[in-house]
Order: structure tokens, then sequence, then C-alpha cells
């Protein structure tokens, strides 16, 4: 049934689809090969989700951390601790009580608390208060009982962890405050509900609708990503059994998920439609938009890949878990936008076609061509590329100038929130026994028990030290540990200071005196030991990744000067997100708490958005470079270049900016600053670079953006990233 004659929504659609004699390249095949098993596809999407979904519910996850990193002062402590049967080989959590009256008025009601609490699961031993002086204040209103674990945190139930807190509570009165602290109470403590990811969603929905005017059209990239994400954390509760996995693992699989995932599926659905608007029919536009989009999200998503597989080389296992976890998350996500959105497509193709062509009849009735805005910005660039150049790399330096001063480090229960349990118990200590107390040093003395006890006379009166116990034996006798108690608090430079003058100028010359090994360890030395370790394997790793992307790019476009412009614009980005990142929560703006930054951010967010950023790159240059092999016109070729993809690559940027930043809103301090590195990042790389940088850069090289010494194009292969031509 026809349109009347003369309408604007009377395009007569193309005749039904028929073979076409385009040739098709192998993602336009696998393309066609899902429109043609749309329901078998669909269906075996179905099938394998619910099979891993159900399988990793009836598995369960074993995500558990794994900080250690062998060579170091803190790891060969915690090494010898267990060999020798020390005490602290195992974590402890403590039991704080404040009252102004004094906590001795309550040993009636704690002590039997105590006694409760050494008979649970999980427990070795528990030291009261009332029968160690020094566990409560000068004061007497602040005491604390030391309830040592049979493990390390990561291997002690939450379950059991949490029946401690519980049973510590349970006598609290008007009078007497309880609260309990440590690591493995912040471990245990009920997490919030996913309002972020809840929120991210809701606001890619949102998005998408207004940039297609229609909820089928937005609801295909977004099912795709679900289904993608969905699949990938069931896969990774699985692997957790197998492989070290970080319990932080999942909500960075459901942030990076999602946002690559609605990303890739928009890039190629937009390629979709374009071609539909230029007459194609649906079968053939989805094959011809898996052949030019299709190849661009491949290559990003083996560029993120390879980008976090480089995270293996830094030698930390949690961190390494990670980037497994999120390079499958992307490997499925990829899967998902080269075979489920194309069955998709053949679903519901004849619908959005009619949409389509209506928009963009109205479009076209109202005297705007597609693009015609971005081409407008364009052509103003052009006028003016190197005052264009110029602001945008002076903002971006300017902005990256804050991380030259950043400082790594991890958050401990003083950057949690205020109302729980674990930051009461911090500060309560911190008021009762000075601000060192939380982050104490552990220093081992492998030798005679009276090189302990010179050892601890010596470290008592150090500086920048405020206490140390007196030196106690292990069960074997082979060792000593002291604890010595800072002046500073665990993420002040003093306290990183002090880690570095006992091990460089006190421990080499008890170790002359005394002819014992002196060792300091313990947690706040192993967090700064990670945080330097990775601050020096760091410059390597960018080097690699760079290097690996570069020569992709110059494979992929055959030209020196595109992978250069590429990496140097990249890492201005990256560098500017940590910039505001180091703004924000180093130095406490807009009411952060200040403190150092956690040291596992940079690599990640490095990983991650060199990857996405090449994604845009790719996006963006192949489409100037399919104009400029076509018309030879370097001027013309940018221009549309930028009005053909300027609209989709804001709108996947908006899409992914609102889901990182929509996880500023976690209670997780590492889980803030990853979300919004990452949002600042992309929104940078859109805004600033791909719509203003890359533009005037193109061209002032002009036809040398495309120049490659003859020698090297004979040695190189050729390999294409764009629509095969049409024969």
């Amino acid at each position: 049934m026809s349109s009347p004659r003369g309408s604007a929504a009377s395009l007569a659609l193309p005749p039904p689809d028929r073979p076409d004699q385009a040739r098709v390249g192998r993602f336009g095949a696998l393309a066609g090969w899902a429109q043609r098993h749309r329901w078998a596809a669909l269906v075996l999407w179905v099938a394998v989700l619910a099979a891993i979904t159900l399988g990793s519910t009836a598995a369960g996850s074993a995500y558990k951390n794994d900080f250690s990193l062998p060579g170091t002062d803190s790891q060969a402590a915690t090494d010898l601790f267990k060999k020798h049967g020390s005490e602290q080989a195992g974590d402890s959590v403590e039991i704080v009580f404040k009252d102004t009256q004094g906590v001795a008025v309550h040993k009636a009601t704690v002590e039997p608390m105590l006694a409760e609490v050494k008979g649970m699961a999980g427990v070795a031993d528990v030291r009261s208060p009332y029968a160690d002086t020094s566990a409560v204040s000068k004061d007497g209103t602040i005491g604390y009982a030391s309830v040592t674990l049979d493990g390390k945190t990561e291997d002690v139930p939450r379950e059991d962890v949490a029946k401690i807190i519980d049973t510590a509570k349970g006598i609290e009165t008007d009078g007497l405050q309880v609260e309990v602290g440590g690591e493995a109470a912040r471990n245990a403590e009920d997490k919030e509900a996913p309002t972020a990811e809840l929120a991210g969603i809701v606001a890619a929905l949102v998005i998408l609708v207004l940039l297609f005017g229609s909820v089928l059209a937005a609801s295909l990239p977004l099912i795709t990503a679900l289904f993608a994400v969905g699949g990938a954390i069931g896969l990774i509760a699985l692997a957790s059994h197998i492989f070290t996995v970080a319990d932080f693992t999942p909500p960075i699989l459901m942030l990076v998920g999602l946002g690559v995932g609605v990303d890739y599926a928009l890039l190629i659905f937009y390629r979709y439609r374009h071609e539909l608007t230029d007459g194609g029919r649906p079968a053939e536009a989805a094959r011809k938009a898996l052949d030019s989009a299709g190849r661009t999200v491949f290559f990003a998503g083996c560029t993120v890949i390879i980008a976090l597989l480089g995270l293996v080389a830094l030698g930390l296992g949690s961190l390494q878990g990670v980037a497994l976890a999120v390079a499958v998350t992307v490997l499925v996500t990829m899967a998902a936008s080269l075979v489920l959105l194309p069955a998709l497509l053949a679903l519901f193709g004849a619908r959005i076609q009619r949409h389509v062509l209506k928009q963009t009849a109205r479009t076209t009735a109202k005297g705007r061509a597609e693009g015609s805005r971005w081409r407008a910005m364009a052509q103003a660039v052009q006028r003016r590329p190197l005052p264009t150049l110029l602001v945008g790399v002076i903002a971006l330096l300017a902005l990256s100038a804050p991380a030259l001063s950043m400082r790594l480090g991890f958050a401990d229960s003083g950057n949690d929130p205020e109302a729980t349990t674990s930051r009461q118990a911090y500060d309560l200590l911190a008021e009762g026994f000075g601000p060192g107390f939380n982050g104490p040093l552990i220093v081992l003395v492998k030798g005679a028990e009276d090189a302990g006890r010179t050892v601890q006379k010596e470290l008592a009166g150090a500086d920048g030290v405020a206490e140390a116990s007196p030196a106690m034996p292990s069960e074997d006798g082979a060792l000593s540990t002291v604890f010595v108690y800072p002046t500073t608090a665990p993420q002040d430079e003093g306290t990183t200071d002090l880690v570095h003058h006992l091990r460089d100028d006190v421990a080499p010359g008890l170790e002359h005196d005394t002819g014992a090994e002196v060792l300091v360890g313990g947690a706040t030395a192993a967090s700064q030991d990670v945080s330097e370790t990775l601050a020096q394997r760091l410059p390597l790793f960018v080097a690699v990744v760079v290097g690996v992307s570069s020569l992709l790019l110059l494979l992929v476009f055959r030209s020196v000067w595109i992978p250069v412009k590429a990496a140097v614009l990249n890492l201005l980005s990256i560098s500017a997100a940590l910039g505001v990142v180091t703004v924000v929560f180093q130095h406490g703006w807009f009411g952060a708490q200040p403190g150092p930054i956690e040291a596992f951010i940079p690599a990640l967010i490095f990983a991650i958005v060199f990857g996405l950023s090449m994604d845009y790159e790719v996006f963006l240059v192949s489409r100037i470079h399919e104009e400029w092999t076509r018309t030879k016109d370097h001027s013309h070729a940018v221009r549309e270049g930028l009005a053909s993809t300027g609209k989709v690559i804001t709108a996947a940027a908006a899409i992914m900016v609102v889901v990182f930043a929509a996880f500023v809103l976690s209670s997780d301090r590492m889980l803030q600053q990853f979300g919004l590195g990452l949002a600042v990042a992309i929104l940078l790389d859109a805004v600033v670079i791909r719509c203003l940088i890359v533009p005037a850069v193109m061209q002032m090289l002009g036809k040398w953006a495309w120049w490659l010494p003859a020698p090297l194009a004979r040695r190189l292969p050729k390999v294409s990233i764009e629509r095969p031509a049409d024969s």
C-alpha cells in the first residue's frame, strides 16, 4: 500500500531485498549469515546466556584479591611470618569502644562479648583491652580489642567477619559506642545497591532515543550491550574459580561493558542507518555497515584487548585478573555487535527503515542536509587550523599539569563514608592513639631475641616514629616482630618517607650491628611497595601499548603521520583526565576527601581509554580516507568525514560519559576515580580532539597526512578497514 503522492512521507521504499552485486568482505559475510539465520543466532545467544547465568549462579563466585609482589621487603616479611608461625601472618580486626566516662566501667559487658567472638569461625585469638593497658587511651575513654583472624583478609569468609561485627555492635548502649575496624571489616560491610549501573542504563537509553527518535532503534544497541555484559559477568564468575580475579572486578565489568557495548553497537547501527538513507535495502545496508563500521569495531576491540593484556606484564596478581576479565568483556561485546546486532536488524529492519526514511524526509523538508552543522564546524576549523590546534593543545596541557604531582596509594578506612563502622573505628583509634595508629609498620627481625630488643630501642627513637611496641618472638623463636607507629596518618607523605628512612638509613646499620636481617613490612608498607612498583613499570607498559597500536594504524592507513598524531593526542586526553582525577581526589576539590590516587587507576584508565580513543580515531579518519580516495580533495574529505561521523561520535561519547560518570555516585573511592577518569577522557577525546584538533591537524597536513616512504610501503602488507569497493 503506497503513500499518497506529494506528501513528505511519500518517499518510496526500495524494492524487496535481492542479491546485490557488491563485493562483500568477511564482516559483511558474517552479517549475511546472521541475517539468514536470525532466529538461530538469537536462540543461540539466549541459550548461551541462560547456560552461563545458571552455571555461575549454581557455582557461585570465588573472587579473591592478590596483592603479593615478589621481590619486595613487605612480601618477604609476609612469607617469613607464615614460615615461622608468627601471629602476624593472619590479619586482624579491631573492636573499638568509647565512653566519655571511661571504658573500664563496661568490663562486665565487654569481656563476655569478646569470649563469644573468640569462639567464632575464622578467629585465631582475641586480646582484651582489660588485659593490655596499652590498648586503652591515656584518658581512659577509648579502648580496643584486637581480634586476630586465622588467615589473610582475602581468605576469611565475609560472613564470618560480618558475625563479629554484629556481635560487637550488639552491646552498644547510649553511653557505650562500639565500632569495628580493619580491612576485613571494610570488606564485610553491606554493599550498596547497583544505583550507578541503573543510572547509566537509563541515561544511555534517553540519549539513544533523542538521537534516533525511536524507542525501537534506541533499544537495539542497548539490548546488544546488556546481552554481552550479562554473558561476560557470568563467564568471569566461573573463571574466578580457576584464576585470581579481584572482588572489585564485577562493577568494573559493568562499567566498561555497558559503555563499550553501546558504543560498538551504536557505531554499526549508525552506519546501517546511513546506508538506509542512501537508498540501500535493509539486508544490503547491514552487510555494508558491517563491512565498514564492523571493521572499525573489530580493530578498536582488538586494540583495547591488546592494551589490557599489556597489564598482565605489570606482574600484580589482582591487576592481571582484572585485565583478563575486562578483555573477555570487550571480546564478548565485540562478538555481540558483529553477530547479535545483525540478527536483530534482520528482524526489525523493515520497521527501522520506514522510520529512518520518514525522519530523513522531515529533515529534507526543513532544508537541512544530514551533518550540515558538523560540516559548518569543519569549515570554521579549516579557516583557522593553527589557532584551533593551539587552543585545544594548551587546554589539554593545562588539565594535564596536576598529574605531574600525582601520588599513588590505596584507600583505607579513613576514606570510607562517615556512616560506616570501619570509618568510625578508624577515627576513634586516631583520636585515642594518634594518626599513625591506623597504619603501623611491622618490622621483622630475623635473628636472636636480643637482636629484636636492640632493633626495638633504635626504632623507638627514629625520626617520624611515635611509638615502637616491644619485640614479640615467633613460635619457633627465629623471628621477632616490632610494631612501629608513625607520627603521621597511613596516607600521609610523611609515612611514605618514614618507610624509606627505615629501610635505607636505619635497617642497614642495625643489620651490621646485630647480624640479624631487618625487613619493614605490614599493610601500609605493602601498599607503598605496590604503588611504587606500578609507577616504575608504567612507562614501559605505555610504550609497548602505544607502539603496538601505532603499528596497527600504520598498517591500516599506510601513513606515518596518522599513527604519530593518534598516539600524541590519545596520550594528551589520558593525561588530562588523570590531571582532573588528581585535583578532585588528591587535592579534595568538589568535596572529595583528599588522599592518594588508587595505584591501579592510571594503568587501567590508560589501557581502556587508549583503545576507545583508537575507536573514534579509526571511525573518523577512515571516513576522511574514503572521501580522499574518492575525490583527492583533502579539504572536502576532512569536511565530509566530520559531517558523516561527528554526530555519532558525539552521541557514542555522550553515552559512555554518562555511564562512566554515573559511577561517581558509588561509595567506593576506586570506582569514583575510575568513573571520573574515564568520563573526562572520553569527553575530551570526542569534543576537543575528534571535533577540533584532528580536523585542524588533518587540514594542516594536507596530502602529507597519507605519506608513507616508498621502501616501507613495498614491505608493509595491505590491510583495509574500509568497505570493499563495489565491483
